[in-house]
């Protein structure tokens, strides 16, 4: 794939979505609670404006010129907004998973177990740590809802947007639930490719394409072309997460390879590993998947699995036939102006990339 709209014109973008995060936190500083501990509060200025690629702003902004909305400070608000939902699921799911890290720094409820440790307070700090955490994230999904309401669009237009976002915020609770209930299950292909459907691939660019154009009042024709070209494209964006989080950089991803295979989290990559395994490959993934005493040395060899059952070069075909999927919809998109080509730029970054 390659990008035909020069990548400054997303640079700049994302940066209008940073100043407009930026702006939101600093209003919300005057109005935090007197006595209360600001911990949170400078926690999550630092977690949110630190890092991220703002695809789904960017996708949320591209869905509302593709229905025919000027550029303006409030889409760029609204668009923005989504990134505090994506802080929300980040915090929630980092506590589900046990994962330390996050762009390459630690994750939120290890910062604030490691304060509690090194404070020497009462009881159990990695208790503490998911705690606070939690209250972390459901602040950052009351602060979601409220930057998308105070955007600056009128109450009709927000209503609109509203009801896809609603939608959205559903779809990735009921996702986390059904990777939980997957993580007990039988490990099948299909049930990880619905969990990233659920989980991942819809709020990270169908929903955020759709809401954009439903703030523009786009017709219905073309929300159901966005999720034509949006479904297939969340999905390949899920299982490049999947390989990079085996297979990636830690010093470019931010997260440790160690992570997803200690978790045992059940990827399509896995089941499609498991399910091409000759014996003496299954007796080492039973006893390596999973376990949460996993070293680089016993990774490697899962590593080794994996490819030698040809499940990497299998995850590598669907990507790209999702990606081949996803380009054919937007070609038949009824989409205005550059919107169709900065997608496809889009697109190409989503799926080609390194962390």
């Amino acid at each position: 794939m390659t990008a035909t709209v020069p990548e400054v014109d997303l640079s700049a973008l994302r940066k209008r979505f940073d100043a407009q995060l930026a702006a939101f936190l600093d209003r919300q500083d005057p109005n935090w609670p007197d006595g209360a501990p600001r911990g949170v509060f400078t926690t999550l200025h630092r977690f949110v404006l630190a890092g991220g690629k703002r695809l789904r702003p960017l996708f949320c902004y591209w869905g509302w010129r593709g229905a025919g909305g000027a550029d303006g400070t409030p889409i760029v608000a609204a668009a923005a907004a989504l990134e505090l939902f994506h802080a929300f699921a980040l915090i929630h799911d980092d506590i589900m998973d046990g994962s330390d890290r996050r762009r390459g720094e630690p994750s939120v409820h290890r910062l604030f177990a490691d304060l509690h440790a090194r404070s020497a307070w009462r009881g159990d700090p990695a208790s503490y740590g998911r705690s606070t955490a939690l209250l972390c994230g459901d602040l950052c999904a009351a602060w979601a809802d409220q930057m998308f309401h105070e955007c600056g669009l009128g109450p009709a237009e927000v209503h609109r947007g509203y009801g896809v976002f609603a939608t959205m915020r559903t779809e990735v609770i009921a996702g986390q639930y059904l990777d939980l209930v997957s993580g007990v299950g039988d490990g099948s292909v299909a049930s990880a490719l619905t969990v990233i459907r659920m989980k991942a691939a819809r709020y990270t660019v169908t929903r955020p394409l759709q809401i954009g154009a439903a703030l523009a009042a786009g017709p219905p024709e073309l929300l159901t072309a966005l999720a034509a070209f949006g479904d297939p494209l969340g999905d390949a964006f899920q299982l490049r997460d999947d390989v990079l989080g085996v297979f990636g950089d830690p010093a470019l991803t931010g997260k440790s390879v160690l992570e997803d295979l200690r978790e045992g989290k059940p990827t399509v990559m896995m089941a499609l590993a498991r399910g091409s395994a000759d014996r003496a490959q299954a007796q080492r993934l039973k006893a390596l998947f999973g376990n949460p005493e996993l070293d680089p040395e016993g990774a490697a060899e899962l590593r080794e699995i994996i490819v030698g059952t040809g499940a990497l070069e299998r995850i590598e075909q669907m990507i790209r036939v999702r990606v081949d999927a996803a380009l054919a919809a937007l070609a038949d998109a009824p989409l205005l102006g550059e919107a169709g080509e900065m997608l496809a730029s889009l697109a190409a970054e989503t799926v080609d990339r390194q962390a």
